[in-house]
């Protein structure tokens, strides 16, 4: 079975870019909440980051994950405790960043991607060789809304290259579950010939 266990995801809230280029702060889904435990689980990443600066977000995403750990949660479908266990919410990238350099003892390559980008490093092969020669953990940032901040895209280490539709009309909008899902079996399809 092949799993990324140095590997983490981010999902972005703030700061985010809104639909006229200002920076925001988007709200956490339900959805985006589990289906990402999901993909982030069965390909092995080691955690996921839920990362808002909203302090009641922050309450609404630990009582959802303290749902899934209860008596009732459990029953209901002991799977989603599974999925959930390795999600967690912080205010800030950076925060991220520092548990993963405490848990890993370095600090990971941070690695951006989004649909709107016109600039990138390479795709997943070239990512993950970078990866193996600098021997250091990833942690994976998707944004919200309509992207990262132009501020984020910069600080980071590599840009992936977008997801490429094929629609003939050029439309291009993937859900964010749906874009990561589709990032986590590139990058373990690549590792079987990387890593």
């Amino acid at each position: 079975m092949n799993t990324l266990p140095n590997f983490y995801i981010g999902l972005v809230h703030g700061p985010i870019r809104s639909k006229d280029g200002q920076e925001i702060t988007t709200s956490v889904t339900n959805l985006d909440i589990h289906d990402i435990s999901r993909s982030a689980r069965t390909f092995g990443f080691k955690k996921y980051f839920l990362i808002t600066p909203i302090q009641n977000q922050q309450v609404m995403v630990k009582k959802i994950l303290g749902f899934w750990e209860s008596d009732n949660g459990l029953i209901y479908n002991p799977d989603r405790k599974e999925a959930l266990a390795e999600a967690t919410v912080v205010d800030k990238i950076q925060d991220a960043i520092q548990e993963i350099t405490q848990l890993e003892g370095v600090a990971p390559l941070v690695v951006v991607t989004g649909a709107n980008f016109e600039k990138y490093e390479g795709k997943e092969p070239e990512l993950l060789k970078t990866i193996k020669a600098l021997n250091r953990p990833m942690l994976l940032l998707f944004g919200t809304g309509w992207g990262l901040t132009q501020s984020v895209t910069d600080a980071a280490d590599f840009r992936l290259e977008p997801i490429f539709g094929c629609a003939q009309d050029g439309y291009n909008h993937l859900s964010v579950r749906s874009a990561v899902a589709i990032y986590c079996d590139r990058l373990a399809q690549a590792a079987r010939e990387v890593i």
